[in-house]
């Protein structure tokens, strides 16, 4: 709302082009004085008062009150979900062009929260095409505007800054985020059902890339449970495919196939081809845990195809890796070699795990061709990137390869020291280094 000297002006101006006198305005529900007294800007109006005079002057509540016609806000939030559509359906460089224009609209106007909505819009585009700083500051940026706001309502700004970080190799920063807000949820008595489901949702990954399998699995108990009480279908989907993560770390593999059919479904009837693309991606790697290699390909072909078509740079080398693992495994390693060439051709702030998973394979590749010392030289420079991101579990299998390479060509001392480090990586079983497990909803489940 405006200064009341701003919006004494406007209810004056306005009365004097419709012809009314103050009484005629005023009247029934208020006096001729009070009319006077509003418009040389003495008394701040209520909102009752505001929306009784904006009745009666022909305009809306929102215009008096800020002189801002509602249908601008009205568009502006309009091509907001347009861009979210735009977004899900094609490219996400087509879409921040929209939430770019949204977002200067919104500025003009002065509506924090469509700046807030045209931000986080740009955040997830910059996700999808690999812009990671860039995706960090957009979600920081709508973090900020909404600070006056309860824990909820910044809670998809909150998660998409960890999912920033999670991607760039910050395993444990991404849990840190995630934790302290879940705890600040709950401790606070703002249990909100569909936020804590994004935040669970959200740190089922991290938790098991550091290895972390009991606390994943906690997550995504607390997130199953509380589902019902989730309207959003999306989130739902979301859920689903995470814990489908849960199940595979417990070697489940037909409950995790299940659970990414249940996400599938959903993402069919809402036309998000991204979070489509990511369930292919999933169920070609529960098809490679099980031996089914020629599924798992045409399952991670899928994704990729899918992934490009949309120009989604990041994701597209991510399913490389996999689609590499399988063709790997196929002795198709000259076809596996080309398609980690792409994610290396990525610095480490485009995803250091991932990165690291290349060089590992690239080096797998080498020792079956019986080229040690370039298998060597890929696994050291994988140790390099997977060492500061926290991936417990990736670095004690890296570690156990490189390993076993160098006891092979005698260097049993080294091989020693590389063990050691593998072990000094392992997680305990169910433990990060962030202390605590975060607090466990303070309502009933269900």
């Amino acid at each position: 709302m405006d200064e009341p000297v701003e919006i004494g002006r406007r209810v004056q101006r306005l009365r004097a082009e419709r012809g009314l006198t103050q009484r005629q305005l005023a009247e029934p529900s208020y006096t001729p004085a009070y009319i006077s007294t509003l418009e040389s800007g003495k008394v701040r109006p209520s909102e009752t008062a505001l929306r009784f005079l904006a009745g009666r002057l022909g305009t809306s509540y929102e215009e008096l009150a800020t002189g801002r016609p509602a249908h601008l806000a009205t568009e502006l939030r309009l091509g907001l979900t347009d861009a979210q559509r735009e977004l899900a359906t094609g490219a996400a460089d087509d879409a921040a062009v929209s939430f770019r224009r949204l977002l200067t609209d919104a500025e003009h106007l002065e509506l924090l929260p469509e700046q807030a909505e045209a931000l986080l819009g740009l955040g997830d585009c910059a996700l999808e095409s690999g812009e990671l700083e860039d995706a960090g500051r957009h979600f920081e940026s709508a973090e900020q505007l909404l600070a006056g706001e309860p824990l909820p309502r910044r809670a998809r700004a909150l998660r998409g800054r960890a999912i920033a970080h999670l991607l760039a190799g910050e395993l444990r920063y991404a849990c840190y985020l995630l934790e302290n807000a879940i705890d600040e949820l709950t401790a606070n008595g703002m249990g909100d059902p569909e936020a804590l489901v994004l935040l669970y949702t959200a740190v089922i990954g991290p938790y098991i890339d550091m290895g972390a399998h009991a606390r994943a699995a906690h997550a995504a108990e607390l997130a199953l449970a509380l589902a019902p009480q989730v309207q959003d279908p999306a989130l739902v989907a979301g859920m689903h495919r995470q814990v489908a993560r849960t199940f595979l770390a417990e070697g489940r593999n037909e409950d995790a196939d299940a659970s990414l059919a249940k996400a599938q479904t959903i993402y069919r009837q809402l036309r998000l081809r991204t979070d489509l693309a990511h369930c292919h991606w999933m169920r070609g790697y529960v098809h490679a845990q099980n031996g089914e290699l020629d599924i798992a390909e045409r399952e991670l072909r899928t994704a990729r195809d899918m992934l490009t078509a949309k120009r989604a740079t990041l994701y597209t080398a991510q399913v490389e890796v996999e689609l590499a693992d399988v063709l790997r495994r196929l002795e198709r390693y000259e076809e596996a070699g080309r398609l980690l060439s792409a994610l290396l051709e990525l610095d480490d702030r485009h995803g250091a795990v991932h990165a690291g998973g290349a060089h590992r394979l690239l080096g797998m590749i080498a020792e079956e061709r019986d080229e040690p010392e370039t298998a060597e030289e890929h696994y050291v420079r994988a140790l390099g990137l997977l060492e500061r991101s926290g991936a417990s579990g990736d670095l004690a299998d890296l570690c156990r390869l490189l390993g076993d390479l160098l006891r092979r060509t005698g260097r049993v001392e080294a091989a020693l020291d590389v063990y050691r480090t593998g072990l000094g990586h392992r997680a305990a079983p169910g433990t990060t280094t962030l202390g605590p497990s975060p607090a466990t909803p303070p309502f009933r489940l269900g």
